[in-house]
């Protein structure tokens, strides 16, 4: 009995802790954005979305139907101001008074990665790993994979994907396939190898050398043996890399051979 007792209690805990969760997550936030407009264009009102939306219209009937529409943040206390496009834009009022342009006061994510920095901070972390795409130094932007107005977010500005991995192979067409021995991992996604965002390890991959092979392809036999496809890789691991000891060295795909060498 007692035992039940404490089990009715975690579980009470649990729920609780996830209903905190829910209602502090961004998705219901109702606080002030900390946008980089803010400080950049200081001497500028927010107008709301109702400002943007009487030039851009379609951007913002579009925009309701995305995720980053969820966020639903409020104006300072007395205004009745949607500020779900100032949250990454910033105020708005200098931009509406000439009537627009990308030359006047707002701020622009694919110019400037702040705005997407401020609420995804576990991405801009990854931005400073060895081995990152040039997003930091201007080479690219967020807007090259993401489309922040668009209903898939994984997919760029303006352009229409079937998959996820269209977004890569718009850079990476030698990776494209289609192969007659394909590589299963591939199915999963590009990111099931690599961390777009930034690695340590070279070419974004998740974990380095043949660990990374290991998360799908190690089987242990007995003690002390790696066997692979029913064969012992246990010498070959240790000569190097999978794909770059002269065995697997095709790892998105392979037309001639069904091991994936070239």
């Amino acid at each position: 009995m007692k035992r039940a007792k404490w089990i009715f209690l975690w579980l009470c805990v649990g729920l609780y802790g996830i209903i905190l969760t829910f209602l502090f997550s961004c998705t219901t936030q109702n606080r002030m954005p900390v946008s980089p407009g803010a400080q950049l264009i200081s001497e500028a009102d927010y107008v709301g979305r109702e400002g943007c939306a009487a030039c851009h219209e379609e951007i913002v009937a579009d925009f309701n139907s995305t995720l980053h529409n969820r966020m639903q943040i409020s104006g300072p206390e007395g205004q009745e101001l949607d500020l779900t496009c100032e949250a990454c834009h910033g105020p708005g009022s200098l931009h509406v008074e000439v009537r627009g342009g990308r030359d006047t006061p707002i701020i622009l994510p694919d110019e400037n990665p702040e705005a997407c920095y401020q609420c995804h901070r576990d991405v801009q972390a990854r931005f400073f790993q060895e081995y990152r795409h040039p997003v930091p130094i201007g080479k690219m932007s967020c807007m090259n994979c993401h489309d922040p107005h668009g209903k898939d977010i994984y997919s760029p500005v303006g352009v229409k994907m079937f998959n996820r991995e269209d977004v890569c192979y718009q850079c990476h067409q030698e990776q494209t396939g289609p192969y007659v021995f394909e590589h299963e991992a591939l199915r999963e996604g590009c990111t099931s190898c690599h961390n777009p965002h930034g690695s340590i390890n070279e070419k974004y991959l998740v974990q380095r050398d043949s660990n990374l092979c290991l998360r799908c392809h190690g089987q242990i036999a007995v003690s002390g043996t790696v066997v692979m496809g029913d064969f012992s890789h246990t010498t070959r691991v240790a000569e190097g890399t999978c794909w770059s000891a002269g065995c697997h060295t095709a790892v998105h795909g392979s037309n001639i051979n069904d091991h994936l060498r070239y």
